[in-house]
């Protein structure tokens, strides 16, 4: 570490302490050559998990952004918010376990819809009339008529 009042490149630490948000280290240093002592600051480089939009644009995934929508879908609905946790906790280790570190609104939205059919099929429908956009009454329908097939099939 160059020190900031001589420029000398040899020092050694006299204090290490974690800071109060557990988030970087704080390290009292002393230079070599002149005896100041200054302080710097130790984090980890993050680099953000990102979103990739369906216009092309990316943004940092967002957990409160999804259970934003998620809370949306099933409001009104018996859906315990321990479930909904689950669902922004398994798209975020989606995103984590990509080794670019970025995945498109597609693949998020998709796997966020495979979990609320399971859990809530009118949360579900809400969700997708949203991420999918629905243009007009015939999508919707589509979408219903997929859906019930699905629970006819569950019931042979």
């Amino acid at each position: 570490m160059k020190c900031p009042y001589c420029g000398f490149a040899q020092d050694r630490v006299v204090d290490s302490r974690e800071s109060k948000e557990a988030d970087s280290i704080r390290r009292r240093r002393e230079c070599e050559r002149c005896n100041r002592r200054f302080t710097t600051y130790e984090r980890i480089d993050e680099i953000p998990y990102m979103v990739v939009k369906k216009d092309g644009r990316r943004e940092r995934f967002d957990r409160h952004k999804v259970l934003s929508g998620l809370l949306r879908a099933c409001e009104k609905r018996p859906v315990a918010a321990s479930k909904l946790e689950a669902i922004v906790d398994a798209t975020e280790g989606f995103l984590i376990d990509s080794p670019e570190r970025e995945r498109t609104t597609r693949e998020i939205g998709e796997l966020i819809m495979s979990h609320l059919k399971g859990i809530d099929t009118v949360a579900y429908i809400r969700f997708a009339s949203v991420y999918r956009d629905f243009k007009d009454v015939r999508e919707f329908k589509e979408e219903l008529e997929g859906l019930l097939e699905g629970h006819k099939a569950k019931k042979k």
